[in-house]
């Protein structure tokens, strides 16, 4: 009994790390190795792009060679959008102009633009599949 109670662990263990899904994103052509790149993770387009309290998850990451990767380990299968942008003073804010154009590098998923300012979640979003799902944003 206790055998084949330990073999069904095993194998459900086994099953849900085979079919688990995770998401990586890959964030490219930083200006320099200063500062964060900083991450949000909406699922759904409340609060997207900038509310971080609406935020389904966020991250924070160093830079290394004009490159940055999070990895945002288990996600629910689903749609997403991504917000990224280089906090290279650390400020936690995204440093603009007086005409509030961004001083430092930033992105969106799809690598989608808006006109006069983000884009809609609609253009940033992308579907989260079973497996390992990677994306990838160029900062602009």
């Amino acid at each position: 009994m206790k055998l084949s109670i330990l073999i069904l662990s095993l194998l459900s263990f086994f099953y849900a790390t085979q079919n688990s899904t995770t998401l990586t994103l890959q964030v490219t052509e930083v200006k320099n190795d200063q500062g964060l790149i900083r991450v949000l993770l909406f699922k759904g387009e409340a609060g997207f792009p900038d509310d971080e309290a609406k935020a389904f998850k966020s991250a924070s990451v160093k830079i290394k060679d004009g490159k940055a990767v999070v990895d945002f380990g288990p996600v629910p299968e689903g749609t997403y959008a991504l917000s990224v942008f280089h906090d290279s003073q650390n400020t936690g804010k995204l440093r603009t102009n007086a005409f509030g154009i961004p001083r430092d590098g930033y992105g969106f998923s799809n690598n989608s633009m808006g006109t006069f300012g983000p884009p809609s979640f609609e253009k940033a979003a992308f579907k989260v599949t079973a497996g390992k799902n990677n994306v990838s944003i160029k900062l602009r």
